[in-house]
């Protein structure tokens, strides 16, 4: 029986990069701001700042200090662990302050300094309590590691692949388990012009190849069938719900629930009850093709129109940059998925 797993490890890893992926989004500007890179510590209390944003920048670093929490040696006192990974987070918040210095999109804040390091040091004690219960051998987390993911490294990243598809989910803008958008990336114009039967069948095509996709990518990391499969799907379709109700003015919770998407859950689920029944190496198979179909079928697709006319965007900083995440971590994700996929295959022929 496995007695640890890195997964805080490469969770504390994965929450770092979309960290620093969220504060120094656009990534565009990039210039001297001809102050001197600390000065932003001495600056006085801002003027139009609300206590909205020191609630969101320290639950934006609570989970972070969290996992680094549970990803300490178990024998370490608890302390030490609250006081090392406080210092983590601060020494990341200080490093993306101090380059947003040179985007001008962006202001380094000793507010967001500070509130980021209450979060770290908030996420840290819990981390060190509860965060090594739920990692220890025996938690209930890793109870369930042991008896479905697969070992070693390779179930590890399997589940925060799925962790990154649930984040993905809370992107509102994008259709139903829609992944591989390129198209803002690279500034790629939209192909097809609308029409709502085709933007319907689109939709529905979409909504299919990727729940059977993600299904499979699920069973993938399992050392055998779970109705894991389909909690992760419900958790999906709670993850849009809680972006419609959350992230529009007002709020319409069941916002996805278009007649494109009723088709494809309808068409995707009895395929991917279908597909899970396959032997191992056609179930990866057809995976790596619903997943190469779904990016090229989100790629052609125009416009949303629900979006349009249904609901305004909250236009908040914080809110876009959260968006950036969940639209990077969508457009990837199918090429992530692949190189997964790839790798698991590799060593099971190896195994053999």
């Amino acid at each position: 029986m496995r007695t640890s797993t890195q997964l805080p490890r490469h969770l504390t890893l994965a929450y770092a990069l979309l960290i620093a992926y969220a504060c120094l989004h656009p990534f565009t500007g990039w210039r001297p701001s001809g102050l001197p890179l600390f000065d932003f510590l001495h600056a006085p209390w801002p003027k139009y700042y609300k206590v909205e944003d020191i609630v969101l920048n320290v639950l934006g670093f609570l989970p972070f200090g969290f996992v680094l929490a549970a990803a300490w040696p178990v024998r370490w006192h608890a302390a030490a662990v609250i006081v090392l990974s406080t210092l983590a987070g601060a020494a990341l918040s200080l490093s993306l302050e101090c380059a947003q210095n040179f985007l001008p999109t962006r202001v380094a804040s000793n507010v967001d300094l500070g509130a980021n390091i209450g979060g770290a040091l908030l996420g840290a004690i819990a981390g060190a309590t509860l965060g090594r219960r739920v990692f220890d051998a025996r938690g209930w987390l890793q109870q369930w590691h042991q008896q479905r993911v697969l070992e070693g490294h390779i179930g590890d990243v399997g589940v925060v692949m799925l962790g990154l598809w649930l984040l993905a989910q809370l992107s509102p803008e994008t259709l139903l388990f829609a992944a591989g958008d390129v198209r803002g990336l690279f500034d790629l114009p939209r192909p097809l012009p609308f029409s709502p039967e085709r933007f319907m069948r689109l939709e529905a095509a979409i909504v299919a190849t990727n729940l059977v996709a993600v299904g499979l990518m699920a069973r993938s990391t399992l050392q055998r069938f779970s109705f894991t499969v389909f909690a992760l799907i419900l958790l999906g379709l709670g993850a849009r719900t809680l972006a419609a109700m959350s992230f529009y003015v007002p709020g319409r919770p069941l916002l996805w629930l278009t007649p494109g998407a009723i088709g494809g859950l309808t068409i995707g689920l009895p395929a991917l009850i279908a597909a899970l029944m396959l032997p191992r190496l056609l179930r990866h198979t057809l995976a790596a093709v619903a997943l190469l179909a779904g990016t090229v079928l989100v790629n052609l697709t125009p416009q949303n129109p629900y979006l349009i006319f249904n609901q305004t965007l909250i236009n908040q900083g914080h809110f876009l940059n959260f968006s950036g995440v969940t639209h990077l971590v969508a457009s990837l994700w199918p090429f992530l998925a692949l190189g997964y996929l790839s790798a698991l295959n590799l060593l099971r022929s190896g195994g053999r």
